[in-house]
């Protein structure tokens, strides 16, 4: 933006903070559904991190994450919400003189970009993967955090789970659905698993590696895979990949500073359709509680979306409005405003090549 634009506070009816899967698609039905709609996104992420996608009907597995949301950024764009790129330094609900009045709450949203005012705020952080200290081998080629996006990538293929609380212990056994060769790689720390987790570890034929990675080498047949891991008790062992284990670090700083309720994990408590504990304030995605799924993410950011438009859309008006005011003029119709009106004219004229689901 210019210096001039720069000094100017932006107007949307929505904000979304935060471009992966769950944020854009929110951003998409509300732009969609008439909502003046912005983004504001950091960039990276984990959907950003895959190599390839899996698991999402329509997208073959060639397409990395990056390619994945620079798609979803272009629809959004052709609908006429703004995507821009910075990061969102913070979230302040506005009262009295700066609020909306009977129309609700009023968000004022800083960021590197600049600052803008919205209705109702989305908020689509997500969370960091803890992460074991180096060596690694490259997240999507070796390394890996989802289950249930990469196990079926491992068939019958030596596979290593890496940590030493529960959530490993559980993994390292359901990687046995897949593989018969699972190593739980202690990586020099002490199990911290429970009794009863222990019990059920030793009745599974799953091997503890208790020395530390020191080191690891490529598949000699393909340089970009992981070929295994070196330890620091002399032995080389053969894995195709793996998973990290050490837990989450929900991005929830400002949903917290809002007073929007937590979750004892740190997940961002919602309603089955986003909503948070402050009025206006929506959560989607991998900062609030559920699997960690693409498909999962985006079906959240569609039902948010929806919502938000319910809860904003003019019309039908209410009995109690129309009985103060009197009945709707044809005069007020469409509600969409003059700017989205012109971006579905310039849509419809230039048949932009996008889908999306009505």
């Amino acid at each position: 933006m210019s210096s001039e634009q720069d000094a100017e506070v932006r107007e949307y009816d929505v904000a979304v903070v935060g471009g992966g899967p769950a944020g854009l698609t929110a951003a998409l039905y509300a732009v969609r559904l008439g909502q003046d709609t912005l983004v504001v996104d950091r960039g990276g992420g984990r959907a950003a991190m895959m190599m390839d996608t899996h698991n999402v009907i329509g997208v073959t597995e060639d397409v990395s994450g990056n390619e994945f949301l620079a798609t979803a950024v272009e629809q959004v764009e052709a609908y006429g919400a703004d995507y821009r790129r910075g990061t969102v330094t913070g979230v302040e609900r506005l009262d009295g003189d700066e609020g909306d009045g009977d129309a609700g709450p009023l968000f004022r949203v800083e960021s590197t970009d600049g600052t803008a005012r919205a209705r109702r705020v989305v908020l689509s952080t997500g969370f960091t993967d803890g992460r074991p200290d180096p060596p690694l081998p490259r997240t999507g080629r070796g390394l890996h955090y989802c289950l249930h996006c990469d196990a079926y990538m491992f068939v019958d293929e030596p596979v290593y789970v890496m940590g030493h609380g529960d959530s490993a212990a559980y993994v390292a056994m359901i990687m046995l659905n897949f593989t018969d060769e699972v190593d739980l790689l202690l990586d020099g720390d002490e199990p911290t698993w429970s009794d009863e987790t222990d019990r059920l570890l030793s009745a599974h034929p799953v091997d503890v590696i208790e020395a530390e990675v020191t080191g690891t080498y490529s598949d000699p047949e393909d340089e970009d895979w992981l070929g295994g891991f070196e330890f620091d008790d002399g032995a080389n062992r053969d894995y195709r990949g793996g998973f990290a284990m050490y837990g989450s670090d929900y991005n929830n700083d400002l949903a917290a500073d809002l007073g929007c309720d937590l979750n004892g994990d740190g997940t961002v408590a919602v309603d089955d359709h986003g909503r948070t504990s402050i009025d206006g304030v929506y959560a989607v995605g991998d900062v609030t509680p559920g699997h960690n799924q693409i498909p999962v993410a985006m079906g959240q950011g569609a039902k948010a979306g929806i919502a938000i438009h319910m809860d904003l859309r003019e019309f039908p008006r209410a009995i109690e409005e129309i009985e103060a005011e009197g009945p709707v003029s044809p005069e007020e119709a469409p509600a969409v405003s003059d700017r989205l009106r012109e971006q579905a004219a310039e849509f419809r004229d230039e048949g932009v090549e996008v889908s999306a689901d009505d």
